[in-house]
């Protein structure tokens, strides 16, 4: 197993079902972003909800949110399979540009029959080909996005011209599910490319992380599984030419807090063995078919289980998912992230103002600019 290469990255899922009100939702990314976490996300589908209640748009929500936040990264989730990409590299450049360079999203499919029946264009197809067309997708999107030069806007009113056409680009893209010519009409976002984050659940889904993401979130009870986990999605993103450390891995995990441990006084740090409170014990992480596992326990255990697995550097960091959205993300910012920091183990301030700076990714140099620059 690797051992730890970077700093502690956390984030937090802020679904809320049936919650229609924009406060509502504003206030939980608040919540995180006064913890510093790196970004919240917000889940979204084409098909009916489970739960009998209605959903809104994720995408659109978080647009909402940017303005009533500063720092905090925002990562909807944008479904491929029934969204052309060029609407999706729209829809998501905006984003970033309203939140100042803090948009990424995660990109999911639609793979059931019923999503199938609400849409009407096409019967559910094999879940290989609907990631193999979703990987197409992020590829277009990122292609879309460098086809405007960062200059290409230059605004003359004294002659009337508004963009310079050289630095304007057709991406001309022929894949197996899609055709685009392009260029973009949103010009190119603030962080170039947003970031791209997959749910890497199984092989299927590890080759399009290992591909095309900035962040996987994968599934695992124990840091040893976990670990085997980054370790096989980072051969795969070297087997497609990718930089392994460009490829951020988060343990995702459903946090149930509501048992707690009473109030905690901090000690210095000296290892996970001198928290308050008892040791974290296997049972506290139960692994549930479909969904992340579930951690039910206090706000100390989990900053111990956290740091055990930074320091064996099995992942990268942790997505939270709160089982009672409020009271469990509240008891994790101010009690398992407070003590995280106290420890020295996470941040206390935003080291940037967009999720690459936060994530410590380089903003990516444009394509097109490159061979332009390159052939003159």
């Amino acid at each position: 197993m690797a051992t730890p290469t970077g700093p502690l990255h956390l984030a937090a899922a802020i679904d809320g079902v049936g919650q229609y009100a924009a406060p509502y939702y504003i206030e939980l990314a608040r919540l995180a972003e006064g913890g510093t976490l790196d970004f919240v996300t917000l889940d979204d589908t084409l098909g009916p909800p489970g739960d009998g209640q209605g959903r809104l748009d994720a995408l659109a929500v978080l647009a909402r949110v940017a303005p009533a936040t500063e720092r905090i990264g925002l990562v909807p989730t944008v479904t491929t399979t029934y969204t052309e990409p060029f609407h999706v590299s729209s829809a998501v450049a905006t984003l970033d540009w309203v939140s100042r360079g803090r948009a990424g999203w995660t990109v999911e499919v639609s793979a059931t029959e019923a999503e199938a029946r609400l849409v009407g264009r096409r019967p559910a197809a094999p879940a290989a080909e609907l990631w193999a067309e979703a990987g197409e997708v992020a590829d277009v999107s990122a292609r879309l996005w460098d086809s405007w030069e960062d200059d290409a806007e230059i605004r003359d009113t004294a002659t009337g011209r508004f963009v310079d056409r050289d630095k304007l680009h057709y991406v001309d893209y022929e894949g197996a599910a899609f055709r685009v010519r392009g260029p973009a009409i949103v010009p190119r976002p603030p962080q170039g490319h947003p970031v791209v984050a997959v749910a890497a659940a199984d092989p299927v889904t590890w080759d399009t992380a290992a591909r095309h993401a900035d962040v996987a979130y994968i599934r695992a009870t124990d840091a040893g599984a976990a670990g085997r986990v980054r370790d096989e999605l980072r051969r795969r993103a070297v087997a497609y030419g990718r930089d392994p450390g460009a490829l951020t891995v988060l343990a995702a995990l459903a946090v149930d807090l509501g048992d707690g441990e009473g109030a905690v006084e901090p000690a210095p740090h000296q290892g996970p063995s001198t928290a308050q409170g008892p040791p974290t014990s296997p049972d506290r992480l139960t692994a549930r078919d479909g969904a992340p596992p579930l951690y039910r326990g206090g706000p100390v255990d989990l900053a111990d289980l956290i740091a055990g697995w930074q320091d064996a550097g099995a992942v990268d960091g942790f997505h939270i998912t709160p089982v009672v959205p409020r009271r469990d993300l509240e008891r994790f910012v101010n009690g398992t992230v407070a003590l995280l920091q106290h420890r020295g183990l996470f941040r206390t301030f935003y080291p940037g103002t967009t999720l690459r700076e936060h994530l410590g990714r380089p903003r990516p140099a444009n394509r097109y600019a490159r061979a332009r620059e390159a052939a003159l």
